[in-house]
């Protein structure tokens, strides 16, 4: 710890934020990071807890009092040691993690839990100011070759421990640019496409290929799933040039809302407007963009994605922007003694949130209302919690206005046809059938073929991806190689 009576004499400090009316205005990010003396305060309220229950709030296990500890000592190329030890990609954590190691944080039983997110995204952003951030090419090559299906952040993540261990990576990606849902899920004032740009940069010095517009397998007809494929490709080929393949596809399948009226021009899925937005940030002419300028916007469902739909609205220029939440609103405050070192319920107000938006919570859609095939409104009607069960609740039946409903209720699922392709056994949600267990994890049914990410786990955090992507990069390794020197 830097500081015994460090967390006694110093308040937490916020990252702060540019002002509303300027950030609103594009889609760069806006976060103003702390400052090389602000960061060092904030270390120095790093408890000497004992047990620091941080390493295991967090997903990929980062070694937080030992960063934040360096960070106060000023040794910050150390630090970024540390921090690249459990976590290839801490820009991306730093900017879009919700941070479960703060909750898990022995300080928030009582008090405002360490800035750990704020240091970790001074840490990685100082080192690739300095230029320590460098390729880490294979002294030695194996002579194996491996196909990772999907470049999100479990696919880039088990390709860089994989071409770091000496194996021929090469990264199939069916849409246009690498990244995944970080690429075309994410907005830019999130999290900069700059960042995996550079990260790809550092791959492809240390061996990997990367090939993007490819397909690997086939998508049902009719399907929205982001598709920007030139070319496809069968699992049968993969399995014939491939020592291994890794399915890292993440669960892309969005769940519906299967109401009247769903089929009404102006009823859209969140991952349909999202990534057009992000494609012509990159400077892509689109035809017939999803937009929101002008218009009554309504946002179906109260998480990450829905609110990344209210932030993109407010920049497009919608004139209202509402968000439903079927769940009850949650306290403001969560009781820390009950589900502490857990992550808590609690209402969270986000930075697109404080942009402009109308919550509704307890609400349901009954109904999508139109004219002439488009979309004018919706009707709702508010619910409770009755023995476990959401129950309508009579005479709370509205209209709202809309002229655009974007839905953001989460992904049910990897697409079907794709481990179907590979046939693959599923669980009982859809997901590739695979453990994690030390020996034998993330391996299929199908030989050599081995899944991690969402495409097995199911909708999940981007820290989660980076672990699983890891873990199952050394799996991979000790399937070929029969051990393996890469951290678990």
């Amino acid at each position: 710890m830097g500081k015994v009576t460090g967390f006694m004499e110093f308040e937490r400090l916020e990252e702060g934020y540019k002002p509303v009316p300027e950030r609103v205005k594009h889609y760069k990010e806006f976060v103003i990071g702390l400052t090389e003396e602000q960061s060092k305060v904030q270390a120095a309220r790093c408890m000497d807890c004992g047990t620091p229950f941080c390493n295991n709030g967090c997903p990929v296990n980062n070694i937080i009092p030992d960063f934040n500890n360096l960070v106060f000592d000023g040794d910050w190329q150390n630090a970024i040691t540390v921090l690249h030890s459990t976590n290839n990609f801490p820009e991306f954590t730093g900017r879009i993690c919700p941070a479960p190691c703060e909750a898990a944080c022995t300080l928030n039983v009582n008090d405002d839990a360490v800035g750990i997110k704020s240091i970790e995204h001074a840490i990685i952003d100082r080192a690739w100011n300095e230029g320590w951030v460098k390729p880490q090419p294979a002294r030695h090559k194996t002579g194996k070759k491996v196909a990772v299906v999907g470049s999100g952040p479990a696919g880039l993540a088990a390709a860089q421990q994989l071409a770091r261990a000496g194996h021929d990576v090469t990264v199939f990606e069916k849409n246009d640019r690498v990244g995944g849902l970080l690429r075309y899920g994410i907005p830019d004032f999130k999290m900069e496409k700059s960042h995996i740009d550079r990260r790809v940069e550092q791959m492809q010095a240390e061996g990997v290929t990367f090939r993007t517009g490819v397909m690997v397998g086939q998508l049902p007809e009719g399907s929205k799933v982001t598709n920007w494929a030139k070319e496809t490709i069968s699992p049968e080929q993969l399995r014939s040039e491939f020592d291994a393949v890794l399915l890292c596809g993440g669960a892309e399948q969005s769940r519906d809302l299967p109401v009247p009226g769903r089929d009404l021009d102006g009823v859209h899925f969140a991952m349909e407007f999202l990534p057009m937005q992000n494609k012509v940030n990159a400077g892509d002419k689109l035809k017939g963009q999803i937009r929101a300028d002008g218009k009554h916007v309504i946002v179906i469902g109260g998480g990450d994605t829905g609110s990344d739909c209210v932030g993109t609205s407010n920049r497009h220029g919608a004139v209202s922007v509402t968000q439903f939440e079927v769940m009850p609103q949650p306290p403001e405050q969560e009781n820390k003694p009950l589900v502490w070192p857990y992550w808590p319920l609690k209402l969270r107000t986000s930075s697109s949130h404080e942009e402009g938006c109308q919550r509704e919570f307890a609400v349901s859609t009954k109904e999508f209302i139109g004219k002439n095939g488009k979309l004018t409104g919706l009707k709702t009607v508010h619910v409770e919690m009755r023995d476990g069960k959401l129950v309508e609740i009579p005479g709370t039946e509205k209209e709202y206005q809309a002229d655009l409903v974007l839905l953001a209720m989460g992904f049910v699922s990897p697409v079907a046809s794709v481990l179907d392709a590979f046939g693959i056994d599923k669980d009982g949600r859809g997901n590739a059938r695979a453990s994690t267990e030390f020996t034998g994890g993330y391996v299929t049914n199908v030989n050599k073929v081995f899944a991690a990410g969402d495409i097995r786990r199911g909708q999940s955090l981007v820290v989660w991806a980076i672990r699983e992507g890891r873990q199952a990069a050394r799996a991979v390794d000790e399937f070929l190689m029969g051990h393996s020197d890469l951290p678990r």
